[in-house]
């Protein structure tokens, strides 16, 4: 089996690397990663006549890996034309997110972003995360429980569906602590108050690590007159108890799987629709 894996973290991700271990078990790996971070970029592409830059890395491991200066759907795009003569890898799997993609994250994940480029293109996609921001996050029970769930959901892929992805997310949580597996719709929680004033000393004691590692090494200085906003925000749950969100099974200690489409129309109004026009 071939297997093309991406994510939106970028190559030096430990997720990504997590992934590829367990990943190879199942068949030959191709890694293609964004360079720098690049979250929340959804399926946002490389457009503009932008220069990106490609480089092989012959030390990373296992399979292929190599870096594409962009995102991480541009990723994709490029991992399909150069990696396969066919276009055609078994699977396209992105990840490990550092964060969780469940609720209404799904819709801004660069994560699934790059799943998403993989089911346009006719492959089998599957997005997976790990409800933990941290860089540092322990990825040894996804690496661990991963293959095995991936192996059952291509065993019963539907035939000829198009434009699949199954979004994975893990609680934070051990292995022993883990409830099972559970199928799930996506959340409807949001956030507000989404925007705080800059302070990456303020950011830097909470998190533990340098700005730095969230991407924020190569922006360009402020110009006179500007002020800097950073995007954070309080979570909001808008689904009642005992419903299956994925974001609220996820609290309860399973891991879900939530099968997205790349398909944006609404059948159900379509139909409506054609009934009055």
């Amino acid at each position: 089996m071939e297997i093309l894996i991406s994510n939106d973290d970028g190559y030096k991700a430990p997720g990504i690397h997590a992934l590829a271990r367990a990943m190879s078990k199942l068949g030959n790996v191709t890694v293609v990663a964004p360079k720098r971070h690049q979250s929340a970029m959804s399926m946002a592409v490389n457009l503009g006549l932008k220069k990106l830059a490609f480089k092989e890395l012959p030390d990373e491991g296992p399979g292929k890996w190599y870096y594409l200066d962009g995102t991480p759907s541009s990723c994709v795009k490029f991992g399909l034309e150069y990696m396969y003569p066919d276009r055609n890898p078994d699977l396209v799997i992105c990840g490990i997110n550092h964060g969780t993609n469940a609720s209404t994250a799904a819709n801004y994940s660069g994560t699934l972003g790059a799943a998403d480029e993989g089911a346009l293109n006719f492959r089998k996609a599957i997005g997976v995360s790990l409800c933990n921001f941290l860089p540092d996050a322990d990825m040894s029970v996804v690496e661990e429980m991963i293959p095995g769930i991936v192996k059952n959901l291509l065993d019963k892929w539907p035939e000829g569906k198009y434009g699949l992805v199954y979004n994975i997310n893990f609680p934070d949580l051990p292995a022993d602590k883990i409830k099972g597996v559970r199928i799930a719709y996506q959340g409807k929680g949001h956030w507000i108050k989404e925007f705080a004033d800059w302070d990456s000393r303020e950011l830097e004691r909470r998190f533990g690590k340098s700005m730095d590692t969230f991407g924020a090494a190569n922006e360009a200085p402020l110009e006179e007159g500007e002020k800097a906003y950073l995007m954070v925000g309080d979570f909001i749950d808008d689904e009642p108890d005992g419903v299956l969100a994925d974001h609220k099974l996820n609290d309860e200690g399973y891991i879900t799987i939530t099968p997205n489409t790349i398909d944006r129309t609404d059948y159900q109004e379509l139909n409506r629709l054609d009934m009055i026009f």
